[in-house]
């Protein structure tokens, strides 16, 4: 069941009342379902982090059946998380906070709700009394998906578009320049961030603008706002790396390769936790060590023998140490 932002607004009032009176300190727990709450930031449809949320979620409530039951809310403004997350944590056992951006919203109102549990997809942070986080590492996959783009790269240029100018959508990007410059030391390197994971214009521009400086390879961590970058390089005849999940079978020609981030697989660890009866605070890694559903990188087009085999001696070498990558 989702709830969308018009009928979020209606019903936080109605919870905000009765969190002032205490009428939900605690999520209703009947005999039944494991009740499970959902905030998924932007669009389930965005082909991106937000889509491999949605699905992951789909995925647990395809293997937990009638064990659980979920209610996720989307596209919610970052100044309208803490009421959204007050909605959920008022009617559920577990709330999920389905990207970094709901991190502060979630321990604000976690502190509110002490016997709710807390899960957040992304971001690097201690566990709390009631709070897990798991780390996507988001800079660990830019550097094998810089690696790639320096293998493919015909012009000698590459580039990155950021969202939000936060510590993990940075360092991804300066991963992605360090695994470009691992494979050719000269390459160049171009890297822009719009102030907005959605803003398609903004993303169209800085893509035009790295374009202009010769790169025809680009990667992203972005939401809606992938949708500028691919108009760019569709006008202009350049390449894409995806972020998040495996569409190579979509056999989009703008993309050559996307990357593995594993959100979804986060997501349905948390669930998979709470049926089991294992959920418990705590800071978890995922990354390549949790194997290629978490983490990996999949060559769509122009893969050859010996840049498979340089992809997979960067990848032990990042799991070994031997190559270290700034944390998110």
């Amino acid at each position: 069941m989702s709830i969308h932002r018009r009928a979020l607004l209606k019903t936080t009032a109605l919870s905000a009342v009765a969190v002032a009176t205490g009428r939900f300190v605690t999520p209703a727990m009947a005999e039944g379902p494991i009740k499970i709450g959902i905030l998924i930031p932007g669009s389930k449809s965005d082909h991106g982090w937000m889509e491999s949320a949605y699905n992951g979620m789909k995925d647990a409530e395809a293997r937990h059946g009638n064990k659980i039951k979920v209610t996720y809310i989307e596209n919610v403004k970052f100044a309208d998380m803490e009421q959204a997350l007050v909605t959920l944590a008022s009617k559920n056992e577990l709330v999920i906070g389905a990207a970094g951006q709901t991190q502060e919203s979630v321990l604000k109102v976690a502190k509110r709700f002490p016997k709710v549990k807390f899960s957040i997809v992304g971001p690097a942070g201690q566990p709390t009394a009631n709070v897990s986080q798991y780390d996507i590492m988001q800079a660990q996959i830019g550097f094998v998906a810089g690696a790639v783009a320096a293998m493919l790269s015909k012009n000698g240029a590459v580039s990155y578009v950021g969202g939000y100018e936060i510590p993990a959508i940075v360092n991804t990007g300066k991963e992605f320049g360090n695994g470009a410059k691992y494979i050719k030391p000269n390459i160049k390197y171009i890297e822009n961030y719009t102030g907005d994971f959605d803003d398609v214009a903004k993303a169209k521009e800085a893509t035009l603008a790295a374009i202009a400086q010769g790169a025809d390879v680009h990667y992203n961590i972005l939401n809606l706002g992938v949708r500028g970058m691919e108009q760019a390089a569709r006008e202009k005849g350049t390449k894409m790396i995806g972020s998040y999940s495996d569409y190579c079978a979509d056999k989009n020609p703008l993309y050559v390769a996307y990357t593995i981030s594993g959100v979804g697989f986060m997501l349905a660890y948390a669930i998979d936790q709470i049926v089991a009866g294992t959920w418990h605070p705590e800071y978890k890694q995922f990354g390549l060590a949790m194997g290629p559903r978490a983490a990996g990188i999949s060559i769509c087009t122009g893969a050859t023998p010996e840049m498979n085999a340089k992809v997979q001696e960067i990848e032990k070498d990042l799991l070994s140490g031997k190559i270290k990558v700034l944390a998110d």
